[in-house]
C-alpha cells in the first residue's frame, strides 16, 4: 500500500511542477534527427513490405511497384504528422508511427484476383469508406473495445503473419512460378543466406544497428546476389530522382461492396491494435491514453486512412516495433517521431530512392521475409498468452478462428463454388478468422456473462494471481 502515493505523485509531477512533459519536449536538432531517424529504420521495411507484396499482386511492373512504395512512405510521413503534432481533437499526440497496415495485405491480394489491373481504384474505394466510418466511430470506439479482448486481437494478428509467410516462401523460390529456375537451389541458398545474416545481425549488434538489422541483411544478400547476376538496375535507371505522388494515379477510387466490407473488416482490427498500442505508450511515457486521446488518436488512424488514398497510398495503422524502441531508447519526444515522419515524406518525394528497394533480388526479400512475417505472427502469439487460454472457452474461440482463418492459405480454391464478390472476403484468411473470433468471443463471452460473473464470484481466489501479477 506504501507504493501506491508514491505511484500517483510520480504520475503527476510534470502538473505540478509546471515543467514540461518530456513528451512535449523538443530535442538538440542533431538528436531530433538521428532519433526520428532511428524510427524510420525500424519501421522503414514493415512500410515498404506491403506495397512489394501488393503491386505485383494485382499486375503491377517493377516501375508501378516502386511508385507505390513511394507513395507508401510519403503517405505514411503524412499520417505520422498528423498523429504526432494533431489538429483540432485529432492526433493522439503522442510518440506514435502510423504507416501501411499488414492486415490490409491479404484482403487486397484477394480484391486484385477478382479485378486485376483495376483493383488499386477498388482497394482506395474500399480503404475510403472504412475510413470515414472509422472517423465517425472512432469516439464510441473506446466502449466497444471490450468486445476485442487478446483472444480476439491475438488471433487476429496471428493469422496476419501466418498468412504472409506464403508470401516470403514464394519470394525465396523467386515469385513467379512459371520461371525455369523457380524453387532453385540457388534461389533458396539465396534466401537461406539472407536469413541467417539477419538472425546473426539481431544476435550480435546492439542498439540502432540492431534495429536495421532486416535492412543490413537485405543489403549484405543483394551484394551477394550480384556475382550470380541476380541484381537489376532496371527500376532506379528509369525512377525519377524528384516525383509527386500525383493523386489517384492509378485512376478514380472505385466502390464495390464486398471490397467494402473487406476493408472494414480491416479497419476494424486496425483501430483495436492502435487503441491498444496508445494504452500500451501511454504508460511507457508516463502520460496515460484517456478515452479523449484514444478518440483523437483514432480519428487520426482513419483520416489519415483517407487521406493516404488520395496518394495511392493504403490503410494506415500504429507500427507496434516503434513502440519497443521508444521504451527501449527512453526517447519520449513525439517531435521526435514527427522529425521521422518528415524524413518519410521526403524519401517519398524522391522515387530513385524509394525505388533503391527494387535493387533487392526476391529470394533475398523472402529470406529477409521469413523474419520479418514471423515477427508478425510472433507477435499475435505473445498476445494470445495473455489471453487466458485455460479459462472458459477461449482455447475454443482460438482454435476454430484460427482454424478457419487457414482454409485459404492450406487449401487455396476450398470457396471456388461461393460467387466471386464473395471470394474477396472468403479468400481473405484474416477477414473470416476475425469475424469468427469476434462472433465466438460474442457467444462465448458475452451472452453468457452473467453466468460467467456468478462462477467467477465463487471461486475468488482464483482471481488473486491476475491481481498480483497486475
Amino acid at each position: 500500500m506504501a507504493a501506491q502515493p508514491r505511484f500517483r505523485n510520480f504520475a503527476v509531477r510534470p502538473a505540478q511542477t509546471g515543467d514540461k512533459h518530456p513528451v512535449d519536449e523538443t530535442l538538440p536538432p542533431l538528436k531530433m534527427f538521428t532519433s526520428g531517424l532511428q524510427h524510420v529504420a525500424a519501421m522503414y521495411a514493415g512500410v515498404v513490405a506491403p506495397p512489394m507484396i501488393v503491386g505485383p499482386a494485382v499486375g503491377l511492373d517493377t516501375k508501378e511497384t516502386a511508385f507505390l512504395v513511394a507513395a507508401s512512405l510519403f503517405t505514411a510521413g503524412l499520417a505520422t504528422l498528423l498523429q504526432t503534432l494533431g489538429i483540432w481533437k485529432i492526433g493522439a499526440k503522442l510518440p506514435f508511427v502510423n504507416g501501411v497496415s499488414f492486415a490490409g495485405v491479404t484482403p487486397m491480394i484477394a480484391i486484385g484476383k477478382e479485378h486485376g489491373h483495376d483493383a488499386i481504384p477498388v482497394i482506395l474505394g474500399g480503404v475510403i469508406v472504412a475510413g470515414l466510418l472509422g472517423f465517425i466511430a472512432a469516439p464510441y470506439f473506446g466502449r466497444l473495445v471490450r468486445f476485442f479482448p487478446p483472444v480476439v486481437t491475438g488471433t487476429v494478428i496471428t493469422l496476419i503473419g501466418v498468412s504472409l509467410l506464403p508470401v516470403a516462401f514464394n519470394w525465396s523460390s523467386g515469385g513467379n512460378e512459371k520461371a525455369a529456375d523457380y524453387g532453385s537451389l540457388s534461389n533458396l541458398a539465396l534466401a537461406g543466406i539472407t536469413l541467417v545474416i539477419v538472425l546473426a545481425l539481431r544476435k550480435l549488434l546492439r542498439g540502432f544497428m540492431q534495429q536495421i538489422a532486416i535492412l543490413l541483411g537485405l543489403v549484405a544478400g543483394s551484394v551477394i546476389a550480384i556475382p550470380m547476376g541476380r541484381t537489376s538496375l532496371d527500376a532506379i535507371k528509369n525512377a525519377d530522382v524528384i516525383g509527386f505522388p500525383t493523386p489517384f494515379h492509378f485512376g478514380a477510387p472505385q466502390f464495390d461492396i464486398a471490397a467494402i466490407v473487406s476493408m472494414c473488416i480491416v479497419m476494424l482490427v486496425c483501430m483495436t491494435e492502435s487503441t491498444a498500442d496508445m494504452l500500451a505508450l501511454g504508460k511507457i511515457v508516463e502520460r496515460p491514453a484517456d478515452q479523449e486521446t484514444i478518440a483523437a488518436g483514432l480519428r487520426a488512424d482513419t483520416l489519415g486512412s483517407v487521406l493516404s488514398t488520395v496518394f495511392n497510398g493504403f490503410m494506415a495503422s500504429a507500427f507496434a516495433q516503434n513502440i519497443g524502441l521508444v521504451a527501449m531508447t527512453k526517447v519520449r519526444s513525439r517531435f521526435v517521431v514527427a522529425t521521422g515522419g518528415l524524413i518519410l515524406i521526403v524519401i517519398g518525394l524522391c522515387p530513385v530512392a524509394a525505388s533503391v528497394i527494387s535493387l533487392v533480388p526476391l529470394p533475398v526479400l523472402g529470406g529477409a521475409g521469413i523474419v520479418l512475417f514471423g515477427s508478425v505472427a510472433a507477435s499475435g502469439i505473445q498476445t494470445l498468452s495473455t489471453a487466458a487460454l485455460e479459462k472458459g472457452e477461449n482455447a475454443l474461440i482460438v482454435a476454430a478462428s484460427v482454424g478457419i482463418g487457414l482454409i485459404p492459405i492450406a487449401k487455396p480454391g476450398f470457396y471456388h463454388a461461393f460467387p466471386d464478390k464473395a471470394l474477396v472476403v472468403l479468400d481473405s484468411g484474416i477477414s473470416t478468422g476475425c469475424v469468427v473470433a469476434i462472433v465466438l468471443n460474442l457467444a462465448f463471452n458475452h451472452f453468457g456473462k452473467k453466468r460467467a460473473e456468478a462462477e467467477a464470484d465463487d471461486d475468488l481466489p482464483s482471481a488473486e494471481p491476475a491481481v498480483a501479477l497486475h
